[in-house]
């Protein structure tokens, strides 16, 4: 495939300058909208369909204003998540996005945490506390991670998941945690290195109860 082939998968998030949303509820916010599309991609099934190859390469940009007006015209679901609203489209050719999403900035999206996020409940997407990603990089790789997750769940995971609302934790790990997680049999991002990092970083591990020993270890 050449990469004027490839499709990838837009979300954009909502930052006005007043009030824009904690690190932490956006990262939630991007890897959820991820899995609504997953679990109920409705029109757009034949899309996600043809993406089921391991190619699940995310694009987050930011908009305000009249900007997030015009992104929430287009096709595509908003998921709102504390203080953070994140809209997914649906895939579209890397060289051929609508014109009002390739108009918004990719690079650079900082946000950050006001205070500590509270307590993790499953399934909790773990955080490379190595490596230093900007929050529009890391609510990309939460939504790979998201979706490897997706994939590695059997059919009673899934019902375990939406039976939480499709819901996840994104926090930090420790040093050791994260490489007891790399260990574990769980689904890992491994970045393909477009952007910020080295390829091949682990980015975020996915932990869940149901997701324990199902995927084989490298």
């Amino acid at each position: 495939m050449n990469d004027s082939d490839e499709m990838v998968l837009p979300l954009v998030v909502r930052i006005e300058r007043a009030a824009p949303p904690e690190r932490t509820d956006a990262l939630e916010a991007a890897a959820m909208a991820v899995l609504s599309l997953l679990d109920d991609p409705g029109e757009w099934a034949g899309e996600l369909a043809a993406r089921q190859d391991g190619r699940i390469r995310k694009v987050v940009r930011r908009a305000r204003g009249a900007e997030w007006r015009r992104a929430v015209a287009l096709p595509g679901r908003t998921v709102e998540h504390r203080t953070a609203e994140v809209r997914v489209h649906p895939p579209v050719p890397l060289d051929a996005w609508p014109r009002d999403l390739a108009r918004l900035q990719v690079s650079g999206t900082e946000l950050a945490d006001t205070g500590e996020p509270g307590p993790a409940t499953p399934p909790v997407l773990w955080e490379n506390p190595a490596l230093r990603m900007s929050a529009g990089k890391a609510m990309a790789q939460a939504g790979h991670a998201a979706q490897l997750a997706w994939w590695a769940s059997d059919a009673a995971g899934r019902a375990a998941w939406r039976a939480r609302g499709l819901t996840v934790s994104v926090r930090t790990a420790g040093p050791a945690a994260f490489a007891a997680g790399l260990e574990a049999g769980l689904p890992v991002v491994r970045d393909a290195g477009f952007t910020e990092i080295e390829p091949g970083s682990c980015t975020f591990v996915a932990d869940a109860p149901w997701l324990r020993g199902r995927v084989a270890r490298s």
